[in-house]
C-alpha cells in the first residue's frame, strides 16, 4: 500500500491553546479567559480517556481501502434483534470484506426529520438499541456519527427549560423581534424562518432554519459551544472515528447578513478541528454543506499561498473532508444528456489539496439530490430539463425560499436507481448499465467513496413511505425487512442481486488498487464529449490507472493511442475483467474500463 503524506499528527497541549485562544476571543471577546478556563477543564477531564483509545501513534488518515456505506440505524429490520444488532450482522455477513466505514445517521431519540431533530444527544433511541450496539459497530469498522449542532428538537429538555425560563436551556435559543429585517438570510427551506412560541413570558419568536420542530441553537452563548464540545468528546469515547457536522453552514446568526458561512461559523469548525487533533489524533471532521462548490470547499479552511510557494504552504485547519455535493446532480445531468464535457470541466477545476484534506464522493444519500451545487455549472434550461425528467421518473422537487420571497428548487427527491431509468428521450433498457457506470465513475474519483445502502440494493422509489410520512425525502428512505432483502439477494435476475454483487465486486477490486488512494493524482484526459477519461496517478513507481466511461447509449470509438499519444509500448491490465487488456476500437454503451499500466519510465505530466 502506498503510504500517505496525510499521516496522523498529534497537537500538543501548548499548540492547542495557541490555536484555540484566538478563536475563542473572536467568538466571545471579553469573556475569552473565562471560556478558555472552562474549555480546558473539559479537555483535561477527557484527556486520559481519549488518548489511549484514538492514540497518538503515527499512521495514515486514509488509504485506498477506505470505502464507506451510509444508512439509518433501522435500515435493516430483523425479528428478534434490535435494528442496530441486525445492521451490524448484515454488514459483517455481506460487506465485511469491502466496507471499511459506516455512517449511521442520527440514532438518538428524535421527534421529526428521521433523526435530525434530536431530543437527547447522549442517548441511543431505545427502538434501535443502546450504546453497546454502537460500540460493537465501531469495533468492526470506522464509525461516522452526526453532531447535529445547528438545532435541537422542541421536545428536548433544553427547550423545556427555555419555555419555563430555567437554566441551562433558558438561553440556548435565539429570540428575534418579528419586525427585524431578515431579508438577506439565505434559506434552505420554504418554511417561515421565525416560529412563534408561547412561553411563561408570553409569545416569543424563535429562529428555525429548517422547520418549526428544529429550533436553532444560540452559539453566541458560550454555554452552547461548551455543551457540544462535551457531546463531541462523548461520541469519541463511544468509538466514533468520524464526526459529521450537520448543517454547519447556518450555525452563526447575525441579522443584516446572509447568516451562512459567517466567519464565526468557520471559527467554531477550526476550534473543533484543533480539539480532535489534540485529544484524539486520527479523528476526522467532515462538514455537511449542500451549497455551491466554491462555498463548500471553503470549509477546508486553507490558509497560505499554495503548493508552488516557497514562502507559505497551504495549511488545513478546518475539515479533513468535505462532501462533493456538485457530483451527484452533475453526474445525473451527464448520464441523462449524454455529454461529459461539463462534468469533465468541473473535475478539472477541483483545486489542489494539501495533505490532510480530501473529498467524500457519493451519488446518493438520505437527503435528495441538491440543485444549488449546480449553480455556475449548468444553464437554467438544463436544470429545468433535469427536474422535469426526474418527475417523469417518479420523483419530486423540494423548494426553498429566495431572499425576494419567491421559491426555487432546492433538491430532487428520488432514488438513484430510479433516476437512472432513462435519458431526456425517456425510459430505455439501459437502466442497469447506466446505474453501474454512475457508481464506477464515483468510485474512480479522487477522495473517499461513500455508498448509500439504497444504491447497493437498487431500491425503487418508496411512494408508500412518502404517503405514510408526508415527507418527500421518504421516497429514498425505505426500511428493509432483512428476510425480504436476503430473499432478493439470493434470487436470480433481481436488480437488487445484480447491483449488490456488481458493486461489492467493484469495491473488492478498488480497495486493492493503490492508484485509488485518496491522495493519488487525478487529471481529465481530453476526449470526445461522449467519453469521460480520468487518469489516477502516476504513483512514485510509475503505476497509473485510466478510468474510461462511455456516458451515452451508443457505442463510441475508442483510440487509446490518440488519448495518450506519449504512452510507452507497455501493456495495460484490465482490472474489471481481469488479465491483459486487448485493445478495442470502440466502447459499448455505458461501459467502464479500469486500465492499469505499470512502468518506471512513465513520468508525471
Amino acid at each position: 500500500m502506498t503510504r500517505s503524506p496525510s499521516s496522523v499528527q498529534s497537537l500538543s497541549a501548548d499548540a492547542f491553546i495557541t490555536r484555540a485562544r484566538p478563536l475563542i476571543e473572536r467568538l466571545y471577546g471579553p469573556r475569552c479567559d473565562e471560556v478558555m478556563r472552562r474549555l480546558m477543564r473539559l479537555v483535561d477531564a477527557h484527556r486520559d480517556i481519549l488518548t489511549p483509545q484514538n492514540g497518538a501513534e503515527t499512521g495514515d488518515l486514509w488509504s485506498e481501502r477506505d470505502q464507506w456505506v451510509i444508512l439509518y440505524g433501522d435500515s435493516i429490520i430483523e425479528e428478534g434483534r434490535t435494528p442496530l444488532e441486525a445492521l451490524d450482522d448484515f454488514l459483517e455477513a455481506h460487506l465485511g470484506e469491502v466496507i471499511s466505514g459506516v455512517h449511521v445517521l442520527p440514532f438518538f431519540p428524535w421527534s421529526s426529520d428521521d433523526g435530525f431533530s434530536v431530543i437527547h444527544y447522549r442517548e441511543v433511541n431505545p427502538s434501535l438499541g443502546d450504546w453497546q450496539d454502537i460500540r460493537r459497530l465501531a469495533s468492526h469498522r470506522d464509525l461516522m456519527v452526526d453532531l447535529v449542532l445547528n438545532h435541537a428538537s422542541r421536545e428536548s429538555l433544553w427547550f423545556a427549560d427555555y419555555l419555563g425560563g430555567n437554566l441551562p436551556g433558558r438561553d440556548f435559543f435565539i429570540e428575534m423581534d418579528p419586525d427585524t429585517d431578515l431579508s438577506d438570510v439565505v434559506r434552505p427551506r420554504s418554511s417561515p424562518l421565525l416560529v412563534p412560541v408561547a412561553t411563561r413570558r408570553g409569545v416569543r419568536h424563535l429562529w428555525a432554519t429548517f422547520s418549526e420542530d428544529q429550533i436553532d441553537l444560540n452559539f453566541a452563548n458560550p454555554d452552547v459551544l461548551l455543551e457540544f464540545v462535551g457531546i463531541l468528546l462523548f461520541y469519541l469515547e463511544q468509538g466514533a472515528r468520524v464526526i459529521r457536522l450537520d448543517a454547519i453552514a447556518y450555525l452563526w446568526k447575525r441579522p443584516g447578513t446572509s447568516c451562512i458561512h459567517l466567519p464565526e461559523t468557520h471559527a467554531v469548525v477550526k476550534l473543533l478541528r484543533a480539539l480532535v487533533d489534540h485529544l484524539a489524533p486520527g479523528t476526522l471532521i467532515i462538514t455537511e454543506t449542500n451549497v455551491p462548490h466554491a462555498e463548500n470547499i471553503s470549509y477546508f479552511g486553507l490558509s497560505g499561498t499554495g503548493p508552488s510557494s516557497k514562502e507559505q504552504p497551504l495549511v488545513p485547519d478546518e475539515a479533513h473532508l468535505v462532501y462533493q455535493f456538485t457530483l451527484p446532480p452533475l453526474l445525473l445531468h451527464t448520464l441523462t444528456s449524454g455529454e461529459a464535457d461539463t462534468l469533465a470541466r468541473w473535475i478539472d477545476s477541483l483545486p489542489y489539496l494539501p495533505p490532510g484534506c480530501s473529498y467524500l464522493n457519493f451519488t446518493a444519500s438520505h437527503d435528495g439530490i441538491g440543485v444549488r451545487p449546480l449553480e455556475g455549472w449548468l444553464e437554467p434550461h438544463d436544470i429545468d430539463a433535469l427536474m422535469t425528467l426526474m418527475q417523469r421518473f417518479g420523483g419530486f422537487i423540494s423548494m426553498r425560499s429566495q431572499v425576494d420571497g419567491s421559491d426555487s428548487p432546492y433538491e430532487l427527491n428520488i432514488t438513484w436507481f430510479a433516476a437512472m431509468s432513462g435519458t431526456r428521450k425517456g425510459p430505455d433498457p439501459w437502466q442497469m448499465e447506466r446505474f453501474l457506470l454512475s457508481q464506477n465513475l464515483m468510485l474512480a474519483l479522487k477522495g473517499i467513496p461513500a455508498i448509500y445502502l439504497h444504491c447497493l440494493t437498487a431500491t425503487q422509489n418508496d411512494l408508500e413511505g412518502v404517503e405514510h410520512s408526508g415527507r418527500l425525502r421518504s421516497i429514498n428512505r425505505k426500511r428493509w425487512q432483512r428476510e425480504q432483502l436476503e430473499e432478493l439477494l439470493a434470487s436470480r435476475h433481481t436488480p437488487t442481486r445484480e447491483v449488490f454483487h456488481a458493486l461489492t465486486r467493484r469495491l473488492s477490486i478498488r480497495k486493492q488498487e493503490p492508484c485509488f488512494h485518496p491522495d493519488a493524482g487525478q487529471r481529465v484526459i481530453p476526449s470526445d464529449s461522449a467519453l469521460l477519461v480520468i487518469e489516477r496517478g502516476p504513483l512514485e513507481n510509475g503505476r497509473r490507472l485510466l478510468a474510461i466511461h462511455n456516458v451515452t447509449d451508443r457505442r463510441q470509438p475508442l483510440d487509446l493511442d490518440a488519448l495518450l499519444p506519449a504512452t510507452p509500448d507497455t501493456p495495460w491490465d484490465d482490472l474489471l475483467e481481469g488479465g491483459t487488456w486487448e485493445p478495442q476500437d470502440s466502447l459499448a454503451p455505458y461501459r467502464t474500463l479500469w486500465l492499469v499500466q505499470q512502468s518506471s519510465s512513465i513520468a508525471n505530466p
